[in-house]
This record gives structure tokens, C-alpha cells and sequence, in this order.
């Protein structure tokens, strides 16, 4: 081997270690599991009103989608699929929430672009829901992707983590399910 060609192996082996040293930590798992209640909260809406979890004990069932950042790829496919699949929701009792560490106003052109007419939560000021529901990353100051499905007792019925969770389809048949409880 020349000296050149060892340089450049040296130089990629120490790139690719620098890598691997520096990939960012796997996503923090949740504390919570299904059974517990649900960590109450009061977060602004896009339009500036104010949401409080507790409002809905007694009414209807929620689903908390968390996503880690508006106008990425699998945040956009995430919360287009619960727009087009709002009606499945509605019709088991369902309050949809989008939930990020991103704020209002980049939530709302997140929303407007689109079309998307659940509220979206903003979590920016102080990052605390996404702390207390344990899917905050706080090395990049973004919640992880992460679905609870909450009851009309204010209890949690259904969790999704990671990848997972783009899928809508798990909290949609929680949601069915628990419509067909009553």
C-alpha cells in the first residue's frame, strides 16, 4: 500500500470513530405505561388559545401525538395521516393533538401547509410536557416521536414510540376500541 492510500484509510477510519462517538443517544423510552394517568398539562394552541388536558376528563378521549420537528418528512407524514384519518377519530369520541417542541408560529405554518384543522400544541417555552410524558431529548431540545392515547378517565390506554408512531393506525383502533367500551 503507498503511504497516500494509508492516509486515507487512517483519515476514514478516524472520521467514521468520530462518528460513531458523536451519534446521538437512542431515543428516550417513556416511564409511563398504559394504566397510568396521564401527566396533566396546559399548552398554547397555534391560535393562541389555551389547551389543559384535565378540560376533556369526562368528555371525550385523546390522542397526544408528539413529533419531533415541523416540516420534516416523517412529522409530515405523520400528522397528514391523522388529518385524513380525523373522521376515524371523531367518530370514536376522539380529541387529536399534535404535540412539539417547535413554536406556535412554526406550528401553525406546519399546520396551514398542511391543512391540518386539529390543534397543534406547542411545547417550546419550557420543554416540561415532553419531560413529564419522558420523550423529551434534551441533547436536541426535541420530543421523540410518541403517541398516548388517553381516556375519558384521564388514564393512558394506548403508547407508541419511535418509528412506529407514524403509523396511525395502533391509535385509531385504541380509539375504536375504547368508543365501543361505552
Amino acid at each position: 500500500m503507498t503511504q497516500r492510500t494509508i492516509a486515507t484509510l487512517a483519515l476514514s477510519f478516524a472520521l467514521a470513530a468520530g462518528a460513531f462517538a458523536q451519534a446521538p443517544a437512542a431515543p428516550p423510552k417513556t416511564h409511563l405505561k398504559v394504566g397510568d394517568t396521564a401527566p396533566n398539562f396546559t399548552l398554547p394552541t397555534t391560535d393562541g388559545k389555551k389547551v389543559t388536558l384535565a378540560d376533556f376528563r369526562g368528555k371525550k378521549n385523546v390522542v397526544l401525538a408528539f413529533y419531533p420537528a415541523a416540516f420534516t418528512g416523517g412529522c409530515t407524514k405523520e400528522m397528514t395521516a391523522y388529518q385524513l384519518g380525523l373522521d376515524k377519530f371523531e367518530t370514536a369520541d376522539t380529541q387529536v393533538f399534535g404535540i412539539s417542541t417547535d413554536n406556535s408560529p412554526s406550528q401553525k405554518r406546519f399546520a396551514e401547509d398542511l391543512k391540518v384543522v386539529f390543534p397543534m400544541l406547542s411545547d417550546f417555552a419550557k420543554r416540561e410536557v415532553s419531560k413529564e410524558y419522558g420523550v423529551l431529548m434534551p441533547e436536541r431540545g426535541i420530543a421523540n416521536r410518541a403517541t398516548f392515547v388517553v381516556d375519558m378517565n384521564g388514564k393512558i390506554q394506548h403508547i407508541e414510540e419511535g418509528s412506529q408512531a407514524v403509523d396511525i393506525s395502533g391509535a385509531a383502533t385504541a380509539c375504536s376500541r375504547l368508543a365501543h367500551k361505552k
